[in-house]
C-alpha cells in the first residue's frame, strides 16, 4: 500500500511539473478582463469534471469576491439538475450546456469547459457555440487534448492517460486560478 501512495505522488509531482506558467497565468488574464468587463463566465464538465466546474463557481464566487470592488458574475451550467434533465429528456443530453448557453451567452462572457478525455460532445457543442456567439473559450483537459485542444481560446492539457491524476491537476489548476485572486490585495 506504501508503495502504491508514494508512485501516487510521484505521478502527480511529475505532471504538476510539466504545467506552463505562462499558459496558466494567459488563462487567469482571461477571467481577469472578464471580470474587469463585467462578463459572465460558465464553467461546464461531466462527471468529476462538473465536480470540478462546480468547484470553481463556489471559489470565484465566493472566496475570490467577497469584500471586492469588483465580483466574479459566474454560473455553473452542471448544476442545475432540473434543467438539464429536461433539456436531456426533451432535446439530447449533447445539448444540455449549450440550450444554456444560448439564455445567457453574450461577446465577451468565457466558457470554462472541463473534459478529461477533450471528447465530450456536450462539452464540446458548447465550445463551438461560445466561440460562434464571441465567447472566449477555456479548456482543460487530458491525455492528448481531444478535439478540445483545437477547439478553445486557452488549453492546459494534463499529458496523462489516468483520469484520476488529470482530475487531481484539473482541481488544483483551478485553485491556482482562485487562489490568484484571493491573494491580491
Amino acid at each position: 500500500m506504501e508503495g502504491f501512495v508514494a508512485n501516487y505522488i510521484e505521478q502527480n509531482v511529475a505532471l504538476l511539473s510539466t504545467l506552463e506558467p505562462g499558459n496558466i497565468a494567459g488563462i487567469i488574464a482571461r477571467f481577469e478582463t472578464a471580470r474587469e468587463a463585467g462578463q459572465r463566465i460558465y464553467a461546464i464538465g461531466n462527471g468529476g469534471s462538473a465536480s470540478t466546474a462546480s468547484h470553481f463557481v463556489n471559489d470565484m464566487g465566493k472566496g475570490a469576491s467577497i469584500g471586492r470592488d469588483k465580483r466574479f458574475k459566474i454560473i455553473s451550467l452542471t448544476d442545475n439538475v432540473e434543467w438539464m434533465t429536461a433539456l436531456s429528456n426533451d432535446l439530447c443530453y449533447e445539448d444540455v450546456y449549450v440550450e444554456q448557453l444560448k439564455n445567457f451567452a453574450e461577446p465577451g462572457d468565457v466558457l470554462l469547459a472541463i473534459s478529461g478525455s477533450g471528447n465530450s460532445e456536450n462539452v464540446l457543442r458548447a465550445v463551438r457555440y461560445a466561440n460562434e456567439v464571441g465567447c472566449v473559450s477555456v479548456g482543460f483537459t487530458g491525455f492528448q487534448g481531444g478535439q478540445l485542444k483545437d477547439l478553445v481560446h486557452e488549453c492546459v492539457v494534463v499529458p496523462s492517460d489516468h483520469m484520476g491524476r488529470i482530475e487531481d491537476m484539473h482541481v488544483i489548476l483551478q485553485h491556482m486560478i482562485c487562489y490568484y485572486f484571493m491573494e491580491q490585495d
